[in-house]
């Protein structure tokens, strides 16, 4: 049976397809078999992230409307084993997705796939409802600063209620909070919301930290999920955010200010 998360916020900006990606990498590096969805239909960032762009012949919308079949649309990646994308399309309207060629392709995927990740447009329109419609999981991205939150506390009302879990009267979607963009220097001044702050005010279960990072740039820039790179904080905490979104009890990192050595101070870094 397969699982649908969707990876949502309330703001754009926040690191949303990043994490789709990273988190999508993850979980095939962990030997599940995924697909990544791009439901950001007429902007379409998934496959730059995944560095696919240039193998795009058909898009969610030609699937939904016949003209192509998955086995058609769907792109292998090439450095992951067991991991898909499904692209969007960039020159349809969002209400080319509808909820029963949505529910359809969904169906189809589940036949073969253990993870469906669901990459959200931000915000409340039709686009972003339609991804977190059928999910069974959320993913809340947001980032410390007040307006994120805000916005994200916004996105998980409308799980609550305009879910199909919510219209059937079943067990709610379960839902989870990452954090991108932390830096604990920052947070240390009072420039950002701390980890407590925030989930005081979403008082959902932290899933994920991600660090402030030049990492996730250039991952992002390579068109590489920044999860292939294990070296980098961002990458590292991604990995731990997988491990814990697949039941394991991992220890969070980079919360802390980094205590610089007698070496650094002097030279800098």
């Amino acid at each position: 049976m397969a699982k649908i998360i969707v990876v949502t916020s309330g703001k754009g900006g926040v690191g949303k397809t990043t994490s789709s990606a990273a988190i999508g990498t993850g979980l095939a590096l962990s030997g599940h078999k995924t697909v990544i969805v791009d439901f950001d239909i007429g902007l379409r960032n998934l496959d730059l992230i995944m560095g696919c762009e240039r193998r795009v012949v058909y898009d969610f919308v030609n699937v939904i409307n016949g003209e192509a079949n998955l086995k058609q649309t769907l792109i292998k990646d090439k450095r992951v084993e067991n991991l898909f994308i499904l692209p969007a399309s960039q020159t349809r309207d969002k209400d080319a997705l509808t909820k029963e060629g949505v529910e359809k392709v969904l169906n189809e995927l589940a036949k073969d796939f253990e993870f469906i990740i669901c990459d959200s447009p931000a915000g409340i329109e039709a686009g972003a409802m339609m991804a977190l419609y059928f999910a069974d999981e959320a993913v809340v991205v947001t980032n410390p600063e007040v307006s994120s939150v805000r916005d994200s506390d916004r996105i998980l009302g409308m799980l609550s209620s305009k879910s199909r879990r919510a219209e059937r009267n079943e067990d709610a979607i379960k839902e989870h909070l990452l954090l991108t963009r932390y830096n604990p220097e920052r947070v240390a001044k009072g420039e950002m919301l701390s980890v407590e702050d925030v989930q005081e005010i979403l008082a959902i279960p932290l899933i994920g930290v991600i660090p402030e990072s030049q990492a996730v740039l250039n991952a992002s820039n390579s068109g590489q999920p920044v999860t292939l790179d294990q070296e980098s904080d961002a990458g590292q905490a991604y990995l731990d955010t997988v491990s814990r979104l697949l039941g394991n009890n991992v220890d969070f990192r980079f919360l802390t200010v980094e205590k610089k050595g007698l070496l650094k101070r002097i030279f800098g870094g």
